[in-house]
């Protein structure tokens, strides 16, 4: 969908900085910044949280969500249980640099490297600090499941820590993101290059293609020409070639076995087209990246 940035560029690999179960009498934790994000479940009793000027009053079996730079304190009157976990949703190679702030500390300036992206701040975006959720259960399972994972700390126990959150981050997206809204009337086709990929030996099936697009044929012709430069065969004959040309330089797969992985009709067919793309036969094109050695 067109709401987050390029996955390759900025992707989604949420992080566990800390997490706990959080059993507390009466608390107050003062005014403080976020670098990351704050996930919060109460299991027992109330929070009340003061975030950005806004004040929310959270019962038991809601959910709240702080996003990066969210200026908050917190506030129980009685016993209370809320597990949390502080998080990073996009990839950060610092991240083990990364901290949950200190009552406080609201000058981050010296650590505005460290800062997650805000969801919010993506078109289409608009999540609520109390958040809406379709299946609070599952949001419940998940949360307790990350902490009580998180809290082991073995690789195997981490590794079902990180998926749990990988799923909520999912279904916290899926709940409150309106790719809809975000510009209207532009269908949203960023599934298409891994589809294409997935499909590339299979024949393109454009009707089906449209279908999943909710588009007509004539206006999916037009609007993936639009999105991608070219239309949807020179597309997938491009994906095509490419990957020949990778097997070609980095595998001993046969000119017939390359021709059927990529989905060429025949020998003879991809002979032409890639002599055509690449000015130079597949035999040939094997020749030379072998001499040339693999790249630096």
């Amino acid at each position: 969908m067109d709401l987050l940035p390029d996955s390759a560029a900025l992707p989604i690999v949420p992080y566990i900085r800390e997490s706990d179960f959080a059993v507390r009498p009466a608390y107050y934790f003062p005014f403080r910044k976020l670098l990351d994000y704050l996930f919060i479940y109460i299991r027992k009793g109330e929070l009340h949280v003061v975030a950005d000027g806004t004040s929310h009053r959270f019962e038991e079996g809601q959910f709240c969500l702080l996003q990066p730079g969210t200026v908050h304190d917190l506030r129980a009157d009685g016993a209370n249980e809320t597990p949390f976990a502080h998080m990073d949703i996009f990839y950060e190679p610092q991240r083990e640099k990364s901290f949950p702030t200190r009552p406080g500390q609201l000058d981050l300036a010296s650590f505005a490297h460290l800062m997650q992206p805000r969801l919010n701040d993506f078109d289409g975006i608009a999540i609520p600090v109390l958040l809406q959720p379709q299946k609070p259960h599952l949001y419940r399972h998940l949360l307790i499941e990350m902490v009580e994972s998180w809290q082991d700390r073995d690789p195997l126990s981490k590794l079902k820590a990180q998926a749990a959150a990988t799923r909520l981050v999912h279904l916290i997206l899926q709940d409150h993101a309106h790719p809809a809204a975000s510009k209207p009337g532009r269908p949203q086709l960023d599934w298409i290059p891994s589809y294409f990929s997935f499909h590339l030996a299979d024949p393109l099936d454009i009707e089906e293609l449209a279908r999943r697009a909710h588009l007509s044929t004539s206006r999916f012709r037009a609007v993936f020409r639009e999105r991608f430069g070219l239309p949807p065969h020179r597309y997938l004959m491009e994906l095509r070639l490419e990957h020949a040309r990778e097997l070609l330089a980095g595998s001993d797969h046969t000119a017939s076995q390359i021709a059927d992985y990529c989905g060429f009709s025949s020998l003879s067919h991809f002979h032409h087209a890639f002599r055509a793309r690449m000015g130079a036969s597949p035999g040939a094109y094997r020749e030379q990246s072998r001499k040339a050695g693999p790249p630096e």
